[in-house]
């Protein structure tokens, strides 16, 4: 007995040691199976963040490049509709929308960052839109200008540029490219997802506690699956917002586009509407006084011809004053090119004098503060600068109406950078034309200079007198100055660049003699589709003492030419039906290169620009009897002389 105690008592020390090695094995396993499910659910758990935090920003990359296509699109909507309509709003709108764009553009850049691909894509995107922002700039300027015309073809021509489509490709390259990998990364994130529930599987045959675990671990990765699940709803839903809104863009554009056509039909009605009731109103003047003068000339023809003279004369004075005004209107719709020269302005003003007291009449002061002595230069169009001056002493006197005083002034002046307008700093001629009519008020005062517009009753002016200006001033790389005063008047100041010629030694210029030419009788083939004109042309070429023979059709001028012994020179109109004068002289020089060519045209530009008469002399109609002999003497000289010394000359008589 006393042998088999210590034996039952090692027995149970041992069982004892067993079970606590055991309980301590079990204890520690069960821990080791606490970490690892904690370490398990630890990694699923930084593995949905991962994928969350990823197609999170998966998708904010993919909504912004669609939404800032958007942007971009309504920017240009917002800049069309400022280029027809001239709204101040809306070309803030569309400066609002285009730095919208670049904001969405920079947010772009900051998160695709991560990937070298997307930021190659971002820098090519930024190189587009740095293309497409100068192009709309330029149209923005434009418009800023008041050039409409040009800056609605600028911005046609903007809407087909490579920018645009370049942009577009782009933003649909990134949105793709991140939709592929978007869907890398949700398929890494599902094999992450089974690991991780395969793990918490295998534990839980170690117990109740394992199998707790396991379940926590399976409500975890089902939560992170409905998390991603409303995630994909949630980014499916901004997808279809998103479509829903470029669809509502489109319509929108679709309407405005109509109503845009309809605005400039009813806008380009009303300007050609003010424009021949203004130009009516002008014509009917100067042809009453030419019709009044001739019925005058005729009763008096035979019982006073000195009377008859003075009405003849005062006739002729209102035909010279309507083709003067046919050429302003020429040269206004071609804008023709300065004829530069240094002028002396204070002159000028001074030797108008005459002109503007018979234009403005007795009931109008007129005072004019021009300093004699040192006197600047500018460089400059003499007739434009005399008809800018002109212009706006007439609308002085209709502001007036008719009754008040009228003051002009030159002086020298010296501005700083965008002291007035867009001038450059330097030394200016202020000359000044202000009255003391009505007044604007500053409504009509931002619309003073564009074309057509004109404040005057219906068929009392173009709306051309101030945009002629305007443009002449601008191409004279000047500015207009414009202040006034309801009720006190008004005063509008030309700022022309200074010329730094001597001034002395320009007035000492004597202005060369016209050459003299040789009057000898000519044989002339007149090519002409008019009758009357034909009939005036032929008149004026014999009472010249030359030698015409008529053509009423350019097809039939050269079987004309054929039968003919000797032609000297061949007088043809320009634009006639069946063949231009041009394409028939063409035709006829070849065979025929020795015939001097004179061409008779209404308008200069009307068969496509001076390099179209091939270095020819042009006579404008209408011209006088001199003006005729000097062309026909000249074209006749030329064609004599060596091919270089050949002239290209308009005449304007």
């Amino acid at each position: 007995m006393s042998g088999s105690q210590p034996d039952a008592t090692g027995t149970d020390r041992a069982g004892t040691a067993w079970h606590t090695v055991a309980l301590l094995g079990m204890a520690a396993l069960g821990v080791a199976v606490l970490v690892a499910l904690n370490l398990t659910l630890g990694e699923a758990n930084r593995q949905r963040d991962n994928a969350l935090k990823l197609q999170t920003h998966s998708y904010e990359v993919m909504i912004l490049s669609a939404t800032l296509s958007g942007t971009i699109a309504h920017a240009e909507a917002s800049l069309g509709r400022h280029v027809i309509s001239a709204d101040k709003e809306l070309g803030q709108a569309y400066s609002a929308d285009w730095t919208l764009a670049n904001q969405q553009l920079a947010r772009l850049d900051l998160i695709t960052r991560d990937s070298a691909e997307q930021q190659a894509l971002t820098t090519e995107l930024q190189r587009a839109m740095a293309t497409r922002g100068d192009e709309l700039s330029n149209v923005a300027l434009n418009t800023l200008y008041k050039r409409n015309d040009q800056a609605l073809a600028l911005y046609y021509k903007a809407r087909a540029a490579p920018a645009r489509a370049e942009i577009d490709r782009v933003l649909d390259q990134i949105g793709a490219q991140e939709r592929t990998v978007l869907a890398k990364r949700t398929g890494v994130a599902m094999k992450s997802v089974a690991r991780s529930t395969g793990v918490a599987s295998t534990l839980s045959v170690f117990g109740m506690l394992l199998a707790a675990g396991a379940v926590a671990l399976g409500w975890l990765t089902v939560t992170a699956l409905g998390q991603r699940a409303v995630a994909r709803t949630e980014a499916a839903t901004e997808r279809d917002r998103a479509t829903e809104l470029e669809a509502a863009v489109e319509r929108a554009s679709a309407v405005l586009l109509a109503q845009e056509s309809k605005l400039r039909q009813v806008q380009k009605m009303e300007a050609v509407g003010q424009l021949t009731g203004g130009i009516a109103h002008d014509f009917n003047n100067m042809l009453a006084v030419v019709l009044g003068g001739l019925e005058l000339a005729k009763r008096q023809v035979e019982t006073d011809p000195v009377a008859a003279q003075r009405h003849i004369d005062n006739a002729t004075e209102g035909a010279n004053r309507a083709a003067a005004l046919t050429r302003q209107l020429l040269a206004f719709s071609r804008e023709e090119a300065l004829r530069s020269e240094p002028i002396e302005p204070v002159a000028l003003v001074l030797g108008m004098s005459d002109l503007l007291d018979r234009t403005l009449g007795d009931t109008i002061e007129v005072d004019v503060h021009a300093p004699e002595s040192g006197s600047w230069l500018v460089r400059s169009d003499r007739h434009q600068l005399e008809n800018a001056v002109l212009n706006l002493a007439v609308n002085a006197r209709d502001a007036m109406d008719g009754r008040g005083k009228l003051t002009i002034t030159t002086a020298g002046v010296t501005l700083a950078e965008g002291a007035v307008g867009t001038c450059r700093a330097g030394d200016y001629v202020a000359l000044s034309v202000a009255d003391t009519g009505c007044g604007m008020a500053p409504d009509l005062l931002e619309r003073v200079f564009e074309p057509f517009f004109t404040t005057k009753p219906a068929g009392k002016g173009t709306g051309l007198g101030l945009s002629q200006v305007f443009a002449f001033v601008r191409q004279a790389d000047g500015e207009v100055g414009l202040e006034s005063i309801v009720g006190v008047g008004t005063t509008v100041t030309l700022y022309l660049p200074r010329y730094g010629a001597d001034a002395r030694a320009t007035d000492k210029t004597t202005p060369a003699a016209p050459a003299p030419f040789e009057h000898r009788a000519l044989d002339i083939l007149v090519v002409e589709d008019d009758p009357r004109v034909l009939a005036a042309t032929i008149g004026a070429l014999e009472e010249l003492g030359h030698r015409p023979v008529a053509c009423n059709d350019p097809l039939a001028a050269p079987a004309t030419l054929d039968r003919l012994d000797r032609v000297d020179l061949i007088v043809s109109d320009v634009l006639m039906p069946g063949q231009t004068g041009p394409e028939m002289i063409a035709g006829l020089l070849q065979e025929r290169p020795d015939i001097a060519v004179l061409f008779v045209t209404g308008y200069a530009g009307e068969a496509g620009g001076a390099a179209e008469f091939g270095g020819h002399h042009v006579l404008r109609k209408p011209f006088t009897l001199a003006a005729l002999e000097r062309a026909v003497a000249a074209a006749a000289a030329d064609a004599a002389g060596p091919p270089d010394n050949r002239i290209n000359s308009i005449a304007a008589e």
